[in-house]
């Protein structure tokens, strides 16, 4: 990171920040790339990367932007990650500019730490996981947290004791080329789950013990899968992604529903979402999954299969399977989605329009009025701390 510096801007009035302060939601805003024409391409004269940190001990939750702070669109939007107690936030900086040719980026190593105890918060360390880190999880009890890296066909492991954070070791198991994309943790700690997007399966790992073993098992998986969770009982784990051939945006795409028993991972259903999934959440008692497909909003107004929006869709959890109760239309390039620490909104990222959404949830249905929350720039992460 050039400048260490936050230049902060205040979206509404800020009383003050709350040491431990644990309902946050984190938007990571894209200010050097966008997708607006089917492709991703460097913006001219870009204007610098920036988050916007949403406290949701109030209502509405207040609003703070930090500027100058480098992350990316590309890889998923579990590129920011928050720390059991509320106290960090990790953030992924993928990607930076070529000081040879500003028209191309080249990927980056570094995760940005952020201290949310300190008024006002502050970065702590820039620290190396792997090339192109991309989406990011921490172990349910704090102690590590576990980096895909895109580019580098590894996964990182971060060691965490109080406000230090340090790397522990990397795992190389695959290619660049198979873009390691996201990972997600066991709530009991115990496994990890990576996306291996370009071929086509997650991938197993063990990592209790202190350290992060790979095993042979490969899970099959629907498409290309993206972002992958664990369900809060441990029961299931789910992603989706793009099928391979689904170029034009007309086919229909399908979340993966992975049991675990024990030590076995077994895949046992596809649910269709639409078409070309963005990203899944899981709400904290399980019960919904909110999922972002792009519908075709993310390809060039030309093309047959474009749309002026992309889709929210709900799923409820019925018995050992998820079905699907709602379809909303959202803004165009919907990006990351996440449930409010309370449980009682569901926040959307509309990358060209700048903005966040916050839906209302009552009795587990999503209503369709939304208050609206603009952004210093294309929002592309979001997340939200543990509750």
């Amino acid at each position: 990171m050039k400048n260490r510096s936050l230049f902060i801007v205040l979206a509404s009035v800020v009383l003050g920040f709350r040491v431990g302060a644990a309902p946050w939601i984190l938007s990571a805003n894209e200010g050097k790339l966008d997708l607006f024409t089917g492709i991703t391409r460097v913006v001219p004269n870009p204007e610098p990367d920036s988050l916007t940190l949403l406290d949701f001990a109030v209502s509405p939750p207040r609003v703070t932007h930090f500027t100058n702070i480098s992350n990316s669109v590309l890889g998923p939007p579990s590129n920011v990650a928050f720390t059991p107690d509320g106290f960090l936030a990790l953030i992924a900086d993928s990607v930076h500019i070529d000081p040879a040719n500003p028209t191309k980026w080249l990927p980056h190593q570094g995760i940005h730490v952020l201290d949310l105890t300190s008024v006002p918060p502050h970065f702590l360390a820039d620290v190396a996981a792997g090339l192109q880190p991309s989406g990011i999880s921490v172990a349910p009890n704090g102690t590590f947290a576990l980096v895909a890296n895109r580019a580098g066909g590894s996964v990182t492991r971060l060691k965490i004791q109080g406000h230090t954070v340090t790397p522990a070791e990397t795992v190389n198991f695959t290619q660049g080329t198979n873009e390691v994309s996201d990972v997600g943790i066991s709530p009991d700690g115990r496994f990890a789950l990576a996306s291996v997007r370009e071929a086509n399966h997650l991938r197993l790992f063990r990592c209790d013990g202190g350290s992060l073993q790979i095993t042979d098992r490969k899970i099959s998986a629907y498409g290309r899968p993206y972002r992958v969770i664990f369900t809060p009982d441990g029961q299931f784990a789910l992603t989706a992604g793009q099928g391979a051939g689904n170029l034009n945006g007309n086919d229909l795409d399908a979340m993966t529903v992975i049991r675990r028993r024990g030590d076995d991972f077994q895949t046992v259903d596809f649910i269709p979402l639409g078409s070309a999934p963005e990203t899944i959440e899981v709400s904290s008692d399980g019960r919904l999954i909110a999922a972002l497909v792009m519908n075709g909003s993310n390809l060039s107004p030309s093309t047959n299969g474009y749309h002026d929006h992309g889709q929210l869709v709900i799923l409820t959890r019925r018995g050992d399977t998820f079905v699907r109760t709602q379809t909303i239309d959202v803004g165009r390039i919907p990006e990351g989605v996440a449930f409010s620490p309370d449980g009682r909104q569901v926040i959307v990222q509309c990358h060209p329009a700048r903005e966040l959404r916050l839906y209302p949830i009552r009795r587990e249905r999503v209503l369709e009025n939304y208050d609206r929350i603009i952004v210093p720039g294309f929002p592309s992460g979001l997340r939200a701390s543990s509750h």
